[in-house]
């Protein structure tokens, strides 16, 4: 649908023909205000004859604009899916956006004059817009001036939504093609008129509208994908949110994302979703193969530079996928369901708890309100919770009898209709009465031949005794009644034939109702064996399914194995650190307290001057470590009064105390 086809080129051909010598004699350039159009001809020495065309086609849509939009869309539509060229954009955007004249326009500067309550929001994230770009780098940079003055204004144009992020990269792509005027015009259209002031709104409806339109297209045309984002916890607003917020600004590369917002133009959201879905298309068998962490690496370093070459090839693709704007509608519908039943129920849980604080406030009293509201509240989501598992039990429960409706269905379609029975049936009452006919005739032929045996015997009865009576009769009577006994054998004979003709008949038409009945039989028996075949290859497909996530989840399973087995390790590691630590920590207890006691012990020495006392410390010392030699263990050598010898902790607690006791002594 993006390339132009034989009739589109043959019509380009005959306007390029008709006006080529008129446009070449138009020329300007376009001015700050973008009203002036733009002629081909300054620049036409350093493009090629198809470029030339191109220039001059354009210029003439530009200059011819309501008829084409009048007469001639459909063709304009596939030009603009082909590209705008880069010089044309700047008034096409505008006039796409039908910004060429707005009021608007002439408040900026008024606007630009006043104090903005985002004015902090804006300049803290003006540096991250386009932050590689020649026009935005520096802080100080006219690319940044400028943005932060069309955003400035739009927030004080429409203080319900103010500022939000993603529309400055939007704001930035304008600016990259026109002056800030225009730019702010063109963005105020976008807002009012392309469904970006609900997705911009703080409670961000619309983004919620769009992603939930999005993960239907994915179910219904990548259903294996869906099932597999589900299965690794992947949501859709993890990497489809920025689509939609900055229309692929933030995550393709900028001419192809130049291109998509030229479709935007014209067609509007719903290039979002096609490319969206060409994306996840192209890549489906890598993002399949790849966990949670890898389909993010993914989404950030492989598909941005995928079409990088070709941005066509990916207009191509997106003009493939399946788009239906009547159930897309439909979504809208049932999502507003959804959140308005969702609003109501919140609504009713604030009115009750209100309920409750004033009623409590006048009978229970201010002690009691906080417990029983929380309890209230409490309860009621309990209660709202149950009421959500039961429907979703109750859903589940219908989508089986859905199920087994459909394959009722399916088997009901299998077997005859209604009509076909009736037919058989008539069918088999006229074989029936053909069948007593020819019995009934098959009767009467043998009762007539019966009758006419028994015919033959008299007459041959009567022949005999005629002729043992009258033997001497005339020669001619004996040939008259020989001739009547032929013609008697004769008939009898005939009728004897007439009745095996019409026995074989009889069987024959028996044989012929047999493989009609037969026939019939075959033919249902081969739709039925199509039928079980056909389910016999949905039963192989749902099995290789079945066992795609039966391998998947022994993998997962196996996976949480290991993490859970390093966790345990880790833990236990931490655990023996921890006791080691622990270990650590009381030996360095028990040495701070010997040094304690030690220290006390060196101070009674040092100011005591009696010799006395100082030799009854020195007995009872070696006293202690005659013991100590007995029990194994050293004891640190006061006597001496060395300070270079390191203390050893008493290990048993009856040697530290009597040590104790002894210095106190």
């Amino acid at each position: 649908a993006a390339i132009l086809d034989t009739p589109s080129l043959s019509l380009l051909s005959e306007l390029l023909e008709a006006d080529s010598k008129s446009m070449r004699s138009m020329s300007g350039s376009r001015r700050n205000s973008g009203s002036s159009l733009v002629s081909s001809s300054s620049a036409s020495s350093n493009l090629s004859h198809l470029e030339e065309d191109t220039w001059i086609l354009w210029g003439r849509i530009v200059n011819e604009w309501d008829e084409w939009r009048r007469k001639k869309d459909k063709l304009l539509k596939e030009l603009i899916r082909k590209g705008i060229p880069h010089h044309f954009r700047a008034i096409v955007w505008q006039l796409l956006g039908n910004a060429t004249d707005m009021p608007v326009k002439n408040q900026y500067s008024e606007l630009l004059k006043m104090s903005s309550p985002c004015e902090k929001l804006i300049r803290r994230d003006i540096a991250r817009t386009y932050p590689e770009h020649e026009f935005f780098k520096g802080q100080d940079s006219l690319g940044q001036e400028v943005l932060f003055n069309v955003m400035k204004a739009y927030s004080l144009v429409d203080r319900e939504v103010g500022y939000c992020q993603g529309s400055a990269f939007i704001v930035g792509l304008l600016l990259m093609q026109m002056p800030e005027e225009e730019a702010f015009c063109v963005f105020v259209r976008l807002m009012q008129e392309y469904r970006l002031r609900e997705l911009f709104k703080p409670t961000m409806a619309e983004l919620g509208l769009c992603i939930y339109q999005f993960e239907y297209l994915l179910q219904e045309q990548l259903p294996e994908l869906n099932v597999h984002f589900r299965s690794q916890s992947f949501h859709t607003s993890m990497y489809a949110s920025s689509w939609f917020l900055t229309l692929f600004l933030t995550f393709l590369p900028m001419p192809v994302a130049t291109r998509i917002f030229d479709i935007f133009m014209y067609e509007g959201l719903e290039i979002i979703f096609r490319v969206g879905m060409a994306i996840l298309q192209y890549n489906q068998t890598d993002l399949i193969q790849l966990d949670m962490e890898g389909m993010s690496q993914h989404f950030q370093k492989v598909i941005p530079h995928q079409f990088d070459s070709c941005p066509d090839k990916l207009i191509l693709r997106a003009y493939q996928v399946k788009y239906n704007p009547k159930r897309m509608k439909k979504l809208e519908k049932e999502y507003t369901t959804i959140k308005n039943k969702e609003m109501e129920e919140q609504i009713e849980i604030k009115v009750c708890v209100c309920v409750c604080v004033v009623l409590s406030q006048f009978i229970i009293g201010p002690c009691v309100v906080s417990q029983y509201t929380e309890q209230f509240v409490t309860g009621l989501q309990t209660q709202l919770e149950q009421s959500r598992l039961q429907e979703a039990e109750l859903l589940g429960a219908l989508k089986e009898m859905q199920d087994k409706v459909l394959d009722l269905e399916k088997r009901s379609s299998s077997l005859p209709d209604e009509n076909n029975v009736a037919q058989l049936q008539d069918e088999l009452k006229l074989v029936k009465l053909r069948e007593l006919e020819t019995l009934h005739s098959f009767r009467e032929m043998q009762d007539t031949v019966t009758e006419l045996n028994q015919r033959w015997q008299v007459t041959r009865e009567t022949t005999t005794s005629r002729s043992q009576s009258h033997w001497k009769e005339s020669p001619k009577k004996n040939a008259l009644n020989e001739l009547q006994d032929k013609l008697m054998g004769v008939r009898l004979r005939e009728a004897q034939a007439q009745a095996e003709l019409r026995e074989v008949k009889l069987k024959a038409i028996q044989l012929e109702s047999q493989n009609q009945i037969h026939s019939k039989l075959i033919g249902r028996h081969e739709v039925e064996s199509a039928a079980m075949q056909e389910r016999l290859q949905q039963l192989a497909g749902q099995n290789k399914g079945l066992q795609a996530q039966l391998t998947e989840m022994k993998r997962k399973q196996a996976e949480l194995d290991c993490k859970s087995k390093e966790e345990v390790m880790a833990v236990r590691l931490r655990e023996a650190d921890s006791m080691a630590a622990m270990a650590e920590l009381r030996q360095k207890i028990a040495e701070l307290e010997i040094q304690k006691e030690e220290g006390l012990i060196q101070g009674q020495l040092n100011h005591s001057d009696s010799r006395q006392y100082i030799t009854q410390l020195r007995d009872q010392i070696g006293e202690l470590k005659n013991e100590n030699h007995y029990s194994g263990l050293p004891l640190y050598d006061i006597s001496n009064h060395r300070t270079d010898v390191p203390p050893y902790p008493f290990k048993t607690p009856g040697l530290r105390k009597r040590a104790m006791n002894a210095c106190e002594n």
